[in-house]
């Protein structure tokens, strides 16, 4: 018997809360707390457990010791939907995955991960993600598919500036505003995850002040009209940054004059906590994509790279039929007609089969793959898996991948001129629901 087959995996429960609390604190972030358990991840696990908006105690699943049946493994589940152009996307974003230090060494984290991936299937949820350990999570069938900030960190300026529009801290009242902003950006050429009103009610006022998940949100105001918001960090980094997650504007013409008073409130707000905590404060850590109109109508700043965020999609046909209308659209505003019945992207295991008809896609369907697909001339793209992905998702265009992956062929010109208006890079402006 495996050393992992010994402890059983299940859904959590209410009644799980203490120990996954006490567990989660003791195996979390040790390093910054001298070994001491963390009270900020403790905090988490209550409000993930008891009040989340998306989280129920079962969406938390949990390894059991066989000889005393205490959880001593486990990783939750935070459901959300994505928007890409307006279709929505489940996702499921694997958040806290620990294992306690007696029972390391167990191949515990791919036995939960082996019951995660199962039962996104069983709920027909075709994405998951992750912000984890580099590399580690490849061994799960995980790649760095999406990109996580890449904007230039902006020192503290030495003066305050001054802006006509006021910014102050979001009420639950302003819920509504915020879901409406969010349905309308929604509809925009970039990936989000849109909030409702009570999920944008849980994040003003539903967690605990320690829970090291929580973010503040601020509004932009004109009259009594909330036109905007900034989510940013509860408190400095240690190296004294205040980090911005979000921010959005109901209308794109707002943003030059937003973006100033929107800074000028992060900068207020960094002094504030410096000021109470007596230390320094060294500037704002926006991680938001480079292109995000906060940067673009804000003051320069310092480059800095881009992260990445961990994807896994195990059927990537299923992902391309869901994105059907987005592909379509795509394909109308290039004013682009595809002149064979069919489109064949083989992934040297299994294909997709775009259908068309008098050049408009009609349908996507999935189709066996062939021995030799690089040479086979019924197929126009062989792409391994991870490459498609990022093609999905917008984290590489065509060029790209071509470049970096030598088994990526395209059949001919007019496939390479499809596919790179079926794939353009997408702008990240994804907060994830933590």
């Amino acid at each position: 018997m495996r050393a992992s087959e010994r402890y059983p995996v299940r859904p959590g429960r209410a009644a799980d809360l203490p120990e996954l609390a006490r567990l989660q604190a003791e195996v979390q972030l040790q390093p910054l707390t001298g070994g001491e358990p963390h009270p900020g991840i403790s905090a988490w696990v209550e409000d993930l457990m008891a009040g989340h908006p998306s989280v129920a105690p079962d969406d938390f699943l949990v390894a059991e010791d066989p000889a005393t049946g205490r959880p001593v493994a486990s990783l939750v589940m935070l459901r959300q939907e994505w928007s890409l152009t307006g279709v929505r996307l489940p996702v499921v974003q694997v958040e806290l995955v620990g294992v306690a230090p007696d029972h390391r060494g167990n191949q515990l984290t791919e036995k939960l991960f082996h019951v995660l991936h199962q039962r996104c299937v069983a709920e027909n949820i075709p994405v998951q993600m992750i912000e984890g350990v580099p590399y580690f999570y490849r061994r799960l069938g995980y790649d760095y598919a999406l990109a996580h900030g890449g904007a230039p960190m902006l020192p503290a300026p030495s003066e305050p500036a001054h802006s006509q529009l006021p910014v102050r801290p979001a009420v639950p009242t302003d819920a509504a505003a915020l879901a409406a902003i969010d349905r309308e950006t929604a509809a925009g050429q970039t990936l989000t995850c849109p909030r409702d009103e009570e999920t944008w009610r849980y994040e003003i006022s539903g967690r605990q002040q320690k829970d090291i998940a929580r973010r503040c949100i601020a509004v932009l105001v004109q009259g009594d009209d909330v036109r905007g918001y900034l989510a940013h960090s509860a408190r400095l980094s240690p190296t004294g940054e205040l980090t911005t997650v979000a921010a959005a504007c109901r209308q794109p013409i707002d943003w030059p004059q937003a973006a100033p008073a929107l800074h000028e409130y992060l900068v207020h707000v960094g002094r504030s906590y410096a000021q109470a905590a007596g230390r320094s404060f060294t500037g704002v850590r926006p991680l938001l994509h480079p292109n995000h109109p906060l940067i673009r109508f804000g003051p320069p700043g310092v480059p800095r790279r881009a992260n990445g965020w961990y994807v896994r999609a195990a059927d990537q046909v299923d992902l391309l039929s869901r994105l059907q209308p987005v592909l379509r659209s795509r394909l109308q505003a290039a004013g682009l007609r595809w002149p064979e019945p069919t489109l064949v992207i083989d992934t040297y295991h299994r294909a997709a089969q775009l259908e068309f008809d008098g050049g408009e896609l009609t349908a996507i369907s999935e189709r066996p793959g062939v021995i030799s697909p690089s040479t086979d001339p019924g197929t126009h793209a062989a792409l391994p898996p991870a490459a498609l992905l990022h093609l999905v998702l917008g984290h590489r265009t065509l060029a790209e991948i071509l470049h970096a992956w030598p088994d990526c062929t395209v059949r001919d010109r007019i496939s390479e001129r499809f596919l790179a208006a079926l794939f353009p890079r997408v702008p990240v402006h994804v907060w994830p629901l933590g």
